[in-house]
């Protein structure tokens, strides 16, 4: 088994011990789904190739935050990640909307400062989407999800 299968596998067994142990993560259900989501999108990028750098990556002059941001190759990626109880509804990618995209590049600028100028960077949104009761979440990743000026 490979180090970051073993990882991801003991994360989830210590998940579902901390949910039979522990008091409940305060805050709505909704946030608690959207951490867990970034946190199975984080290994599964990882699986894809994806070298990660930060999470939750904030700004002291911007609004937002960034989700995840990690190399895929040779190109900075900076990644949104939305999740979902079920398909149901509008697509989870739907929700990286103008305003949303606006921000995520005010962010990203911010970032960018801090590295190479020639750097090559893009945005891509992760939907992550748990059906029913199943913990085998579904992953949709969109590479140069959005364009900003």
């Amino acid at each position: 088994m490979s180090s970051g299968r073993l990882t991801h596998s003991a994360l989830r067994l210590l998940d579902r011990l901390a949910e039979k142990v522990l008091v409940p993560e305060p805050g709505p259900a909704h946030q608690r789904i959207g951490r867990r989501g970034e946190e199975d999108a984080y290994f599964h990028l990882r699986k894809l190739g994806y070298v990660m750098v930060a999470r939750n990556y904030r700004s002291p002059r911007q609004r937002g935050e960034i989700d995840l941001i990690g190399w895929e190759k040779d190109v900075l990626c900076f990644i949104e990640v939305k999740t979902r109880t079920s398909h149901e509804v509008k697509p989870a990618e739907a929700a990286v909307d103008r305003d949303k995209q606006r921000d995520l590049a005010a962010v990203a600028r911010e970032y960018l400062r801090r590295i190479p100028p020639s750097c090559q960077w893009r945005f891509d949104v992760v939907s992550v989407y748990y059906e029913g009761h199943s913990s085998q979440p579904e992953f949709e990743v969109f590479q140069n999800a959005f364009r900003v000026a």
